[in-house]
């Protein structure tokens, strides 16, 4: 069998609820339509619910704790990846790829995808550059996107970008880049792989119109979730609305910054479109496995808040993941096995290929999944380290019933999602729930060790299986 072309596209920030497969109250055509011709994993988690270390998990195969890029470049857990680390990249090169890269990185401030395995790329700031440069040209005005991002009174993190079609958008303007790559990855004899990588939908969106207008915020019924009272929780939790200055903020005031969000992701849904229609006239569509993912999702105003960073809500580590490849999945396929998103993918695209997965990839190929063997993981680990607000260790395990949160300094946390699936209700301190938590405790910390994570020392030990947390 002729190896698989594969075509990936991670956006920014987009949660797994915000897709229209996923029971979301957003118009995504398209994303339907990859579904409905593929496969819609239902319990697809993040990693680490961070850019940078979400997209070198995703390179590298590995647990941030075991590559050690732990935070973004302005945080203080930044670690470049050394030299000679296997990644997904240099598996494909090695296999005869030709690998090409668009849009955002954020792997490394100074190195490119071109030097860690990618022949094409263009990324990050100078890609944003270009669009800037390409837009006053054609006489369009600036973007629409303001240095003060919000006040506390009208949470302005959306704006109508004026002045500009869909077409000529930063998500339009960059999908014609994508094209174009697709067209070069296209004439070459050889298989490829290519990662378009656009910014969006993360805040501030710059929304043109009839996007910018397509979810009213006064039809925008508040999240089910959005009036945590942050009962027993950890003290971030509070924090981050504090940080944000969203503590106040009724709903009314939310709604527009929702709906610009939601516009963003119909206006990437579109653009997704135009990428499988090219696809499709190439002639490539019968031998291209084709993923639409997301490093990791956004608060959006649930439990209040924005963003992500400190927390491990499914707003933030759960994320869409769907794949089509004509003749191997089976169209209109739903998998609701538990899913690490980027360490599973990087071993997705060796095994794709026909290659042996690097012994330091922590992820499974998720094509087991497709031929119908046996179902795969029924829980799921994540993890972060801190960023802007400093360094902080938690670690998160869910089954099919039960979230549990490991919070190094501060109080843990436990839901039970079949009875509240908006993580409302911290019930690590239930009496009834002892043997529960003390499961979970005893789950995670073994996944520590498994997986070499620092933390699993004795002290942490004692914590989690000793009765002193």
């Amino acid at each position: 069998m002729k190896p698989p072309n594969i075509v990936l596209v991670q956006s920014d920030q987009h949660r797994a609820d915000l897709v229209g497969v996923n029971g979301g109250a957003v118009k995504t055509p398209n994303l339907d339509r990859l579904a409905a011709e593929g496969v819609n994993f239902a319990n697809a988690y993040c990693p680490v619910p961070l850019c940078g270390p979400a997209r070198t998990s995703l390179l590298t195969g590995q647990w941030s704790h075991r590559h050690g890029s732990l935070t973004n470049w302005d945080g203080q857990g930044w670690k470049r990846l050394p030299a000679g680390v296997a990644t997904y990249a240099s598996v494909l090169r090695g296999a005869g790829y030709f690998l090409s890269y668009l849009s955002k990185w954020h792997v490394d401030p100074d190195l490119k995808p071109a030097d860690y395995g990618f022949h094409r790329s263009w990324a990050e700031y100078d890609f944003e550059k270009d669009y800037e440069s390409w837009r006053a040209a054609e006489g369009l005005p600036p973007r629409a996107v303001s240095d003060k991002w919000f006040s506390e009174v009208t949470m302005d993190f959306g704006f109508v970008d004026k002045g500009v079609d869909p077409l000529q958008s930063r998500l339009g303007w960059a999908a014609s880049r994508a094209l174009e790559a697709l067209e070069e990855c296209a004439s070459r004899d050889e298989p490829f792989f290519f990662a378009w990588n656009p910014p969006e939908p993360h805040f501030p969106c710059a929304v043109p119109e009839p996007y910018a207008s397509m979810y009213p915020p006064a039809d925008l019924a508040p999240w089910g979730n959005f009036a945590d009272p942050l009962a027993d929780k950890p003290f971030i939790h509070a924090q981050m609305r504090r940080t944000w200055a969203t503590e106040s903020v009724p709903w009314e005031a939310w709604a527009p910054h929702v709906a610009r969000y939601m516009g963003e992701i119909s206006l990437l849904d579109a653009q997704v479109g135009r990428l499988l229609d090219g696809i499709d006239s190439l002639g490539l569509a019968e031998n291209t496995l084709v993923v639409y993912t997301a490093d990791h999702g956004d608060m959006t105003g649930g439990h209040g808040m924005l963003d992500k960073h400190n927390i491990m809500y499914d707003e933030v580590v759960r994320v869409p993941l769907i794949a089509r490849w004509p003749g191997v999945i089976h169209p209109g396929s739903v998998c609701d096995s538990f899913v690490s998103s980027a360490l599973d993918l990087a071993a997705t695209f060796c095994s794709a290929a026909g290659s042996k997965t690097p012994e330091s990839f922590d992820g499974d190929s998720l094509l087991p999944l497709l031929d119908g063997k046996p179902a795969g993981r029924n829980d799921i680990f994540c993890e972060y380290h801190g960023n802007h607000l400093g360094l902080i260790s938690q670690r998160m395990l869910r089954n099919r019933r039960l979230k549990y949160v490991w919070n190094a300094t501060d109080t843990d946390e436990l839901y039970d999602l079949e009875q509240d699936p908006g993580e409302v209700h911290n019930l690590v301190h239930d009496a009834s729930r002892r043997q529960e938590l003390a499961e979970m405790r005893a789950r995670l910390l073994q996944w520590m060790k498994d997986t070499r994570d620092p933390l699993a020392n004795s002290w942490i030990a004692m914590q989690l299986t000793g009765g002193r947390k």
